[in-house]
């Protein structure tokens, strides 16, 4: 199947690029979600980013206002819709308050994690949206589907942040066998020839996360997306010290922090509070320990979203060219 002869939502069909900007906590927010958008890819952000809760309220109209603007403006190229991430794991206290302003601004696409459920999915589904849920393996994938989700983000190995160590080709695989839902593959994608090679595994969409916390709109340090730059895959540590829960994480910003990133302990993870992202040793996590993918080799230079887009866009066309002339 070709991914216009799978079930996707009205949403997410015919799209400028197949592309989700994965949500990053701490440095997603409305002027990268904009950006994303109007390039053409789907913006995401998640929804805690916004402190005080009160804030979410101002984000949104801000995104949905911009993009209404853009889409008014340039009606022969709309921009993509966007995306809020939604933590579902009981630890996060700010759930209902946060799905009540995403139903007030009708958010297009929701994407759950840390905890499928059922009453989240309906209610999304009150207002038209659509549900998209990230998991780390397939039995996971089933229980995400059975309780009402749209669609599947697998999180392979290699993925910035918290990360599975299950292998793309494995994930696609085995999710394919039973679902022709929309799947939205996370882990190494950098590249424009990367986001060809996810479609052709079987995914209809490339999640992206760490290739844009290089990008002149994100709320990131300085020092964090120049080391992106100066980083490769040898420069990436998978722990669960920070947080309780594994991840990737830049070895550099670990040995600025006092620690040494090839010898890290073990974390205990029912320490972790999920709505915060931290655990019993997470006083540095994600602000001062940095949260990133494998596939950074591709990043070379801190650029404006949109020109990133366009590098990921021009890279694609090249890699479907050099197909058709194997072919």
């Amino acid at each position: 199947m070709t991914p216009r002869q799978r079930h996707l939502p009205p949403v997410l069909q015919n799209l400028p690029f197949p592309v989700i900007g994965s949500p990053l906590f701490i440095i997603s927010n409305p002027k990268l979600v904009i950006a994303q958008c109007k390039a053409g890819v789907i913006g995401a952000m998640p929804a805690l980013n916004a402190r005080p809760a009160s804030q979410l309220d101002e984000w949104l109209a801000e995104i949905t206002e911009a993009l209404a603007a853009h889409d008014k403006a340039h009606p022969d190229q709309k921009a993509a819709p966007f995306a809020i991430n939604q933590i579902v794991h009981k630890s996060n206290d700010r759930l209902e308050h946060d799905l009540q302003l995403c139903a007030k601004y009708k958010v297009p696409i929701i994407i759950t994690s840390l905890g499928a459920r059922e009453d989240v999915n309906q209610a999304v589904h009150s207002w038209g949206g659509v549900v998209l849920h990230d998991v780390i393996n397939n039995v996971f994938a089933h229980k995400a589907i059975e309780k009402g989700a749209d669609g599947l983000i697998p999180v392979a190995a290699g993925a910035g942040g918290h990360a599975s160590v299950k292998s793309p080709f494995a994930m696609v695989q085995e999710i394919r066998e039973w679902f022709d839902g929309p799947v939205a593959l996370s882990g190494s994608i950098a590249s424009g020839g990367a986001v060809l090679a996810a479609q052709a595994m079987g995914a209809d969409f490339a999640y992206i996360g760490s290739a844009f916390i290089a990008t002149v709109e994100a709320r990131a340090a300085d020092a964090y997306k120049q080391m992106i730059t100066e980083s490769n895959s040898d420069d990436i540590v998978y722990s669960n010290f920070y947080t309780g829960i594994h991840g990737n994480y830049l070895k550099g910003s670990i040995r600025n922090a006092g620690m040494d990133p090839d010898h890290l302990p073990q974390s205990d993870p029912s320490k972790m509070n999920f709505s915060t992202g931290e655990g019993a040793n997470a006083a540095k996590a994600w602000k001062d320990i940095w949260g990133c993918g494998q596939g950074i080799g591709a990043i070379r230079e801190v650029l404006p979203a949109a020109e990133l887009v366009a590098r990921l866009k021009r890279e694609y066309a090249e890699a479907k060219a050099r197909i058709c002339s194997i072919s």
